[in-house]
């Protein structure tokens, strides 16, 4: 029944709508005009030629892209060469400016009234550090010939270092001493002890505060033994020696009798020298007590009674007892900002290539 409806309407004359524009279309006329709007026509075929333009644009837009990134990676290689240049041009003239600055600049101006000439020990004593031996004997020679300098101060912060170091300016101490009349006075702040201490005893007069630390005389040696440790991991110790006791300090190797009593008379002997230094510079004003020379550590206060000092003070308090008022100078040779960089970046790159310190590993300081 619904196929005849459908086969007479089909049969219908098309007539015009008023509500639309065109004639009454069926379903079907409908749907096939739907499908003719919605499908695209066919691209025409392009030819050979066509193909050829396309491919040498795309090469040649591949190739524009080639260059621009070539020529955005060579500025900015050349922006950081540029910036290399500039950089070590400033490195270089800051170099020479430092250089010049301690040529020409570090001349001290010596102030015209009395005053005290301070030369400042701070930190480990050691020939690569601030306080080495060459530094400070050229403070105290500077404060040594200043005319309004009252007296020299050695200013005193370091709980030691290397024993040469402290020889050489114990001996510089004890020259100038015999040389005038001019006195030289250590005053010590927080730590005065070991190698410090021994340049301290060559001093007229050694000042500390109360709850200074003061003394440590002796010698101290200290290393490691990793021998039982390399067996239990099965590494194999490779060694070669001209001299039967060339390796006796080797931390890998054990430490036979002999040489350990050989290492202790290095250590007695040094120590020797520690005691004999510190008695003549001190003289009878040492107290007779056999821990003097034991090591140990006393306060500012003990040591007084000791007699390892001759009196409780400071800095500032000896300048007012001198002058009524603070009168200080420091007679210290400036340090070179460039040269200190350079040895510590030497240091540094020396101990990361496992290359071994120059210092003696007998040391006056404090463990």
């Amino acid at each position: 029944m619904s196929d005849d409806k459908r086969q007479d309407d089909d049969k219908r004359p098309e007539r015009e709508d008023r509500w639309t524009e065109g004639p009454q279309l069926t379903p079907e006329q409908a749907r096939e005009l739907r499908q003719a709007k919605t499908e695209k026509p066919a691209p025409p075929a392009e030819s050979a030629e066509v193909l050829r333009e396309r491919q040498r644009l795309a090469q040649q837009e591949m190739l524009d892209r080639w260059i621009g990134g070539v020529l955005t990676e060579q500025r900015r290689s050349r922006r950081w060469k540029l910036f290399f240049r500039f950089f070590f041009a400033a490195l270089i003239l800051a170099s020479l400016a430092t250089s010049f600055y301690s040529l020409f600049g570090t001349g001290v101006r010596e102030p015209e009234r009395q005053h005290l000439g301070v030369v400042t020990v701070r930190g480990v004593i050691d020939g690569e550090s601030p306080a080495s031996a060459e530094r400070i004997i050229e403070g105290l020679n500077r404060a040594w010939d200043a005319t309004n300098a009252a007296a020299v101060v050695l200013h005193i912060d370091s709980p030691g270092g290397s024993p040469v170091q402290s020889q050489r300016v114990y001996q510089e101490i004890m020259r100038l001493r015999e040389e005038g009349d001019k006195p030289i006075i250590a005053v010590i702040e927080d730590v005065g002890a070991s190698g410090a201490y021994y340049m301290a005893a060559a001093a007229d007069e050694i000042i500390a505060a109360p709850a200074s630390l003061v003394g440590s005389i002796g010698v101290i040696f200290a290393s490691f033994g990793f021998e039982e440790a390399i067996d239990n991991l099965g590494i194999e110790r490779r060694i070669f020696v001209s001299g039967e006791n060339k390796g006796f300090l080797d931390p890998f190797s054990p430490v036979r009798p002999e040489e350990r009593e050989f290492w202790q008379t290095v250590m007695d002997t040094t120590h020797g020298q520690f005691i004999e230094a510190v008695r003549l510079g001190r003289g009878d004003r040492l107290v007779e007590d056999e821990r003097l020379f034991s090591g140990l550590i006393w306060s500012g206060q003990q040591a007084y009674e000791l007699g390892l000092i001759d009196g409780i003070g400071s800095l500032d308090a000896l300048s007012r007892e001198l002058f009524g008022e603070v009168r200080l100078h420091d007679y210290t040779p400036r340090l070179d900002p460039f040269e200190r960089l350079t040895r510590q970046f030497g240091r540094v790159a020396a101990e990361w290539m496992g290359v071994p310190a120059s210092r003696s590993p007998v040391r006056y300081q404090l463990p």
